[in-house]
C-alpha cells in the first residue's frame, strides 16, 4: 500500500548540537528512501509551529529535493509547542477525509519526534492526551520517539498506545541516525489497515487484541485465546481487512493436531508453547492497559500481570531477573563483573558452570542478602519495641520505647509529597500477664508508596503483594525479587526482606522466629532503614522525623541507680531530658544474635524526643 506520513520534529533548543544533526541525517536517508506513490509533509515545533507545505505532496523526485533542502536548512527555535505541532501534523493528515478522498485507500501515519517536555502553548499533559485523542478519533495511528533521557516517556508512551500506536525511545548516541532509520522501516511498508480476526463467539475465551490498525511488511499479528470446551480440536477463524483499493478477506481452519505438528518442525519442543504465547500476550497487554486508567484500576492490571508473570516464569516490569552462577566441577567459580546495586544477588552453586534465568530467584544453599552493604550505624525499631535513632551529626545514637496495647498502628515512616508510608500493628505474647505490662512486638507491617499503586504487608507468617486487589503471597521460605514500578523488593529466605522505592528510600523488614513450642511469645517482625536521603524534608511518623538532622547536648553526666547505666542531662528540641546510658541490640546485620548499639534512651515513650506525644502516631488502617 502507499501511505500518507506527516514527520513532525522538535526543533526546540535543547535540539542544539549533536541531536539535530542525527535528526537531519536520519531525515535525509528517510526521505530518499520514500516511494512515488507516497504522500508527505513535514511540520516542525519550536516556540512557533511551521509546516513545510502545509499538506500532503506526492513524493515525487521534485518535491523529495525540495523537502530535504528544507530539512538541511531548518534552525532551531526556544521553547517546545508539542501539543501545536501534533495537532498541526494531524490536521493534514485529517485532509484526507475532508479534501483529499484520492488517498483515502492509502495508509496514513503520523510519526512524532521530541527529546523534552511541552513548554509552549498548551502544556498540561492530560489536556495534551485528550486534545491529540479528539483530533485522531482513531482514523491513524500516531508513532511518538523520545530522543534522550530528559523525555517523559511514560507520557509518550500513554498518547501513542491511545492511538493505535507505540512509543519508542532513542538513544543519544554515535548510532542514533540508524535507530531513527531503523524505526522508520519498521513502518515504511503497510500492507492492510484495519486488520480484524474473528472467530465465534462459543469457541475460544480471553482473545488476546484481535484488532489492528496496520500491517507493515516485515511484522506480524499474533492473536491467541483459550479454547472453551477441550473436547474441540477445530474451529474456523475470519480474517478481514483493507488493502489499496480492494478488501481482504479469508477464512482460516484452525486445526489443533495440525498446529502441534507445525510447532513440532519449527522446534517449538515445549508443550504449553501456545498457553506460554497467550499468556505473554496476555501480560503484555495487561500492562499497556494499566497506564490509561485510573489508579484502582491500575493497581487491579498490576496485580493480574503480576500473577501472570510469576505463574509463567516472564521476566516483566513487575519481576525480575536472577541470574545463578554455578562453579565448575574442579572448584573453580566462573568470573563475572560485579553486580550494579541495584542487580539482584549473584548466587554461586552446584559442580557445573550453569545460568539460570527466571522471573523469580530459585532458593541458594548458603545464605545471602543485600544486607552485606548495609551501614554500620543504625536507625530501625526491633523487639519490645526499641527505637534506635543514630544521629551522624554527632556520631551517636539515641534510643526510646514505645508502650502500648496489641492491636495498636503506629505510624513509623510518613512522607506527604510522595505519599509513601510505612506502619506497624503491635502484637502481645501468646500468655498475658494479668495488671502487669507484658512486651510488644511489631507483628505486621504495611508499606505503601501510592503514586505507583504499591502495597506490601508484611507478617512473620507471610508477604503479601498489593493485598486489597488480590496480589500473590509469598512466605519466608521463598527466595524472590519483584519488581513493581520503581519500587524492588528482595526475599531473602527465612531471613529479611529489602524494599528499594526508585527516588525514595531503602528499608529492611527482619524475621525473628522464636521456639516452635513456646507457649508464651510469638514470631515477630523488626524494621530498619538503609537509606533514607532521598526521602522529603517534610517526611515524619516516630522514625521518619529524624531523617532530618537533628541537634542535642549531653552534660552531667553521673552514676544512675544502674552502676553500669549513667545518667545525662540532654537538652534537645529546647527541652531538658534526664537521658540513660544502654544497650539496645541491632539485629540489622546478624537476625539472629544481633549486635549491641550504645546510646542515650529517653524515658516515657520518648518524651521530649518525638514531635508532640507519642499517641499522635497512633492510626487506624495498616495503610
Amino acid at each position: 500500500m502507499n501511505k500518507n506520513v506527516v514527520f513532525v520534529i522538535d526543533i526546540s533548543g535543547s535540539m542544539r548540537g549533536q541531536k539535530v544533526k542525527q535528526i537531519k541525517e536520519a531525515l535525509l536517508k528517510i526521505l530518499g528512501d520514500m516511494q512515488p506513490g507516497d504522500y508527505f509533509d513535514l511540520v516542525l515545533f519550536g516556540t512557533r509551529v511551521q509546516s513545510w507545505k502545509g499538506s500532503l505532496v506526492q513524493a515525487s523526485e521534485a518535491n523529495l529535493q525540495a523537502a530535504q533542502d528544507f530539512v538541511r536548512g531548518f534552525s532551531l527555535d526556544e521553547a517546545t509547542n508539542l501539543n501545536g505541532g501534533l495537532l498541526r501534523g494531524i490536521e493534514i493528515l485529517n485532509q484526507v477525509q475532508e479534501s483529499l478522498p484520492e488517498l483515502s485507500n492509502h495508509a496514513s501515519i503520523l510519526i512524532m519526534l521530541t527529546d523534552g517536555d511541552p513548554t509552549e502553548g498548551v502544556t498540561d499533559r492530560s489536556q495534551i492526551l485528550k486534545n491529540v485523542r479528539n483530533a485522531i478519533r482513531g482514523r491513524f495511528p500516531l508513532y511518538n520517539l523520545g530522543f534522550g533521557h530528559n523525555v517523559d516517556f511514560n507520557f509518550l508512551e500513554v498518547m501513542s498506545m491511545e492511538n493505535n500506536g507505540r512509543a519508542q525511545r532513542i538513544y543519544e548516541d554515535h548510532d542514533a541516525t540508524q535507530q531513527l532509520q531503523g524505526f522508520y522501516s519498521q513502518v515504511a511498508k503497510p500492507l492492510l489497515v484495519d486488520v480484524d480476526l474473528q472467530y465465534p463467539q462459543d469457541a475460544v475465551l480471553a482473545l488476546t487484541q484481535n484488532h489492528h490498525k496496520q500491517y507493515y511488511e516485515g511484522s506480524e499479528i499474533v492473536v491467541a485465546g483459550r479454547i472453551a470446551d477441550n473436547k474441540q480440536s477445530s474451529f474456523k477463524a475470519d480474517v478481514q481487512a483493507h488493502g489499496e483499493g480492494q478488501e481482504f478477506s479469508i477464512t482460516c481452519l484452525v486445526d489443533e493436531e495440525e498446529m502441534k505438528k507445525l510447532l513440532r518442525e519449527r522446534g517449538h519442543m515445549l508443550e504449553n508453547h501456545v498457553e506460554r504465547l497467550w499468556a505473554y500476550l496476555t501480560i503484555q497487554e495487561l500492562l499497556a492497559k494499566r497506564m490509561k486508567v485510573d489508579r484502582e484500576v491500575r493497581a487491579n492490571l498490576s496485580s493480574q500481570a503480576l500473577r501472570m508473570s510469576l505463574d509463567y516464569g516472564f521476566v516483566t516490569p513487575l519481576t525480575s531477573m536472577s541470574i545463578r552462577g554455578m562453579a565448575d566441577q574442579d572448584g573453580l567459580k566462573p568470573t563475572i563483573d560485579k553486580p550494579s546495586e541495584d542487580s539482584p544477588p549473584l548466587e554461586m552453586l552446584g559442580p557445573r558452570r550453569t545460568f539460570v534465568l527466571s522471573a523469580l530467584q530459585p532458593s541458594p544453599t548458603h545464605s545471602s542478602s543485600n544486607t552485606q552493604r548495609l551501614p554500620d550505624r543504625v536507625t530501625g525499631v526491633d523487639t519490645d519495641p526499641h527505637f534506635i535513632i543514630h544521629v551522624p551529626q554527632k556520631e551517636d545514637t539515641l534510643c526510646f520505647n514505645i508502650n502500648e496495647e496489641p492491636g495498636v498502628i503506629l505510624s513509623l515512616v510518613q512522607d506527604p509529597n510522595t505519599g509513601f508510608s510505612v506502619n506497624g500493628q503491635l502484637i502481645g505474647n501468646k500468655a498475658r500477664s494479668p495488671g502487669q505490662h507484658d512486651g510488644t512486638y511489631f507483628g505486621r507491617l504495611g508499606i505503601a508508596n501510592p503514586a505507583t499503586d504499591f502495597q506490601l504487608e508484611v507478617t512473620p507468617q507471610n508477604i503479601t503483594l498489593n493485598p486489597g486487589f488480590g496480589g500473590p503471597v509469598f512466605s519466608w521460605r521463598d527466595q524472590a525479587v519483584l519488581r513493581q514500578d520503581g519500587v524492588v523488593v528482595t526475599i531473602n529466605k527465612k531471613r529479611n526482606l529489602v524494599v528499594s522505592v526508585y527516588d525514595g528510600g531503602t528499608f529492611e523488614v527482619v524475621l525473628h522466629r522464636v521456639w516452635k513450642g513456646s507457649s508464651v511469645h510469638q514470631d515477630f517482625l523488626g524494621f530498619y532503614v538503609l537509606d533514607s536521603h532521598r526521602m522529603s524534608a517534610r517526611t515524619h511518623g516516630l522514625l521518619g522525623q529524624f531523617f532530618h538532622p537533628i541537634g542535642f547536648e549531653v552534660s552531667d553526666i553521673h552514676p544512675g541507680s544502674d552502676p553500669t547505666k549513667p545518667d545525662a542531662t540532654m537538652v534537645v528540641r529546647s527541652r531538658r531530658l534526664t537521658v540513660t546510658r544502654g544497650l539496645q541490640k541491632d539485629y540489622s546485620k546478624d537476625p539472629w544474635h544481633g549486635a549491641e548499639v550504645s546510646c542515650w534512651f529517653i524515658h516515657n515513650n520518648g518524651a521530649g524526643l518525638i514531635d508532640g506525644a507519642y499517641t499522635d502516631y497512633i492510626v487506624p488502617d495498616i495503610f
